[in-house]
C-alpha cells in the first residue's frame, strides 16, 4: 500500500533561502502542494549575499522572472566577474571571469597555445593571458552590453551574473511566492513536533501558540539550524583547517563614482575585503581569521580600505566554514547557511541555494520518505560542497605572500588530496582535473591557476602544429577582434540607465 502523499510543505525561514524555496516550489510543484513560510521579523537575516554567478540567469528564466524588472526592483548592476587583488602576491591582480580566455583550435584549449607563445620561442612580442579576454577589457573600460558572440567568428562574447540588494531581493521573491499561493505566517519557532514511530517532523510551534503542521519541512533557520541541527541532530563537519576565516564585518558604503561590472577581492594581512557596487550603494566587507587578527583590527581594516564614505557601522557575523553531516535527514532539508558555510570569496551562496532547491524539486518524494532519494541528494550535495571547498582552497594555499602570519599558514597548510592532484596536473603541463559535475568551468581554472602564480611546466604537444608566424597572426587578430567588441559596447552605467534603472521609490525607503 503506498504512504500518504505529501501535499503540505512548511518553509522555517525566510530571506534570500526561504524565498527562493518558496518562488521555486509555487512555480514548479504549486498544484500539488500547500506551501506556508514562516519567518520573524524579529529575526535578522545575514543578507550579505550580494554577488552571483551565471547559474542565477537559469533560476529567473525557471522562474519566468524579466531580468530587467528584477534588477529595477534590486538596484542591480551587471558581473562580469570577480578581480582579484593582492592575492598570489602583493601587488598582484587579476579577473576571474564568467567567459573563455580568447579562443580554442581543434580541440586544444587556448592557454596552451598562449603557453607557447610565451615559452620565447614562438612570439616575438608574448601578451599576457588577459589581453585575450573579453570580459577583462570591458571591465578594465567599466563597459556592458548583450554579446553572444564576437564578430563572426566561433569566439564566446559576454557571460554574466548581477550584485543586487539581497533584502529586497527577498522582498522581490516574496510578492512573486505570495502572488502564487505562498503563505507568510509571522512567528518565532518555540517548540517542533515529531512522529514517535517515525521520527519525522509534524509540527512546529510559535510563540503566540499557533502550530503550524506539514507532511515535509524545510529549514530554512540560517546558522542556528533549528530543525536538522536543532531537532534532528544532524552533526557539522568543521573545515577551519583549510579555510580558516571564522568571522565577517560587512557594511554598506555610498555609491561608487564608476559603476564597474564586476566584484573586487582584496586580500588583507589576516583575511580579505570585498567591494561590491550596487546602483544606489556599495556592498563591502572583511573576512577575516579570529586566530591571526582581532575584531578591532579588523574593523579598522575594513574601514581604510572603502573607497566610499561608510553608511552605518560594521556588522559583524561569526561562521564556522564547512557543512552538516548530511543536508537531509528524516522529513526536513537544510538550505542555506542551515545546511553549510562555504565563505563569498567566489560568490556561490545564492548558487548554492539555487542548486540545493532544484535537486531537492528533481528527488522530491510523491509520499513518504523514500531513503534512496534521501541518499541520493545527500551524496550530490556533499560533491558539491566539496568541489567548491577545493576551489576556495586554491586562493589561499597557492600564494607567494609570506608578508604576515596567515598567509604563511595558508602558504604551508596541508590541503585535500582532491586540489593537490588538480595543482600537480596543471603545474606540470596546463592540464585541468575537473570533475565532469564541477560548478566551476575549466576557464575558472585555468584563470586562477595562472592568476595565483602557477605557470605550466610545458603545454599540450598539438599546439606546436601551428606554425610560429601563424600562431603570432593568430593572437594579434584576437586582440583586435576583441577591442573592436568593446569599443561597442555602452558604458556599464548608460546601459543601467537605459534599460533598469534602480526603483526610485525604493531608493528613498
Amino acid at each position: 500500500m503506498m504512504q500518504p502523499g505529501i501535499t503540505k510543505l512548511v518553509i522555517v525561514g525566510g530571506g534570500t533561502a526561504g524565498w527562493i524555496a518558496a518562488a521555486a516550489f509555487s512555480r514548479l510543484l504549486g498544484e500539488r502542494l500547500t506551501i506556508e513560510l514562516v519567518e520573524s521579523e524579529a529575526i535578522g537575516t545575514v543578507g550579505v549575499g550580494e554577488a552571483t554567478i551565471p547559474q542565477i540567469i537559469r533560476l529567473n528564466a525557471i522562474l519566468g522572472i524579466d531580468e530587467h524588472e528584477f534588477l529595477r526592483a534590486t538596484s542591480g548592476t551587471f558581473k562580469l566577474g570577480i578581480e582579484f587583488v593582492d592575492w598570489g602576491r602583493q601587488g598582484s591582480r587579476y579577473l576571474h571571469t564568467f567567459g573563455d580566455t580568447g579562443m580554442n583550435l581543434g580541440n586544444v584549449a587556448f592557454h596552451h597555445y598562449w603557453r607557447r607563445s610565451v615559452s620565447g620561442q614562438a612570439v616575438p612580442d608574448p601578451k599576457g593571458l588577459w589581453d585575450y579576454s573579453l570580459h577583462q577589457q570591458a571591465a578594465d573600460q567599466a563597459r556592458f552590453g548583450k554579446l553572444d558572440r564576437v564578430g563572426n567568428t566561433a569566439m564566446t562574447g559576454l557571460a554574466y551574473a548581477y550584485h543586487f540588494d539581497a533584502s529586497r531581493y527577498a522582498l522581490f521573491l516574496r510578492a512573486y511566492s505570495e502572488a502564487r499561493g505562498v503563505t507568510r505566517t509571522e512567528g518565532i519557532v518555540q517548540s517542533v513536533e515529531r512522529q514517535g514511530e517515525s521520527g519525522d517532523i509534524t509540527a512546529i510551534g510559535l510563540a503566540d501558540g499557533t502550530r503550524v503542521a506539514g507532511d515535509f519541512f524545510i529549514d530554512c533557520t540560517g546558522f542556528r539550524s533549528l530543525l536538522l541541527g536543532g531537532e534532528l541532530g544532524v552533526g557539522y563537519e568543521d573545515w577551519s583547517r583549510w579555510l580558516p576565516c571564522d568571522r565577517a564585518l560587512a557594511v554598506p558604503s555610498e555609491r561608487l563614482p564608476t559603476l564597474v561590472p564586476y566584484t573586487r577581492a582584496t586580500a588583507k594581512a589576516a583575511g580579505w575585503q570585498w567591494r561590491i557596487p550596487l546602483q544606489h550603494r556599495t556592498g563591502n566587507g572583511h573576512v577575516y581569521s579570529s586566530g591571526f587578527t582581532s575584531d578591532d583590527a579588523a574593523a579598522d581594516v575594513l574601514l581604510k580600505g572603502l573607497d566610499t564614505k561608510a553608511l552605518g557601522d560594521p556588522r559583524p557575523i561569526r561562521f564556522t566554514t564547512g557543512r552538516r553531516a548530511a543536508f537531509w535527514a528524516q522529513n526536513c532539508v537544510a538550505i542555506g547557511l542551515s545546511s553549510g558555510f562555504l565563505e563569498p570569496l567566489e560568490s556561490t551562496s545564492i548558487h548554492l541555494i539555487q542548486s540545493h532547491i532544484s535537486r531537492l524539486i528533481q528527488l522530491f518524494p510523491r509520499a513518504g520518505n523514500p531513503a534512496a532519494l534521501r541518499d541520493e541528494y545527500n551524496r550530490r550535495c556533499a560533491a558539491e560542497f566539496a568541489q567548491i571547498r577545493d576551489f576556495l582552497i586554491l586562493h589561499y594555499h597557492r600564494t607567494d605572500r609570506d608578508d604576515s602570519e596567515f598567509w604563511r599558514y595558508c602558504k604551508h597548510m596541508a590541503v585535500p588530496d582532491s586540489l593537490s592532484h588538480k595543482l600537480e596536473l596543471f603545474a606540470a603541463a596546463g592540464r585541468v582535473g575537473r570533475d565532469p559535475d564541477d560548478l566551476f568551468r575549466d576557464a575558472s581554472w585555468v584563470q586562477v591557476m595562472l592568476g595565483q602564480g602557477i605557470m605550466p611546466a610545458d603545454y599540450d604537444p598539438m599546439a606546436d602544429s601551428v606554425a610560429p608566424q601563424q600562431l603570432g597572426e593568430f593572437l594579434t587578430n584576437l586582440r583586435i577582434l576583441i577591442s573592436r567588441a568593446v569599443a561597442q559596447l555602452p558604458s556599464h552605467e548608460d546601459y543601467l540607465r537605459q534599460h533598469c534603472p534602480a526603483d526610485e521609490s525604493l531608493l528613498a525607503a
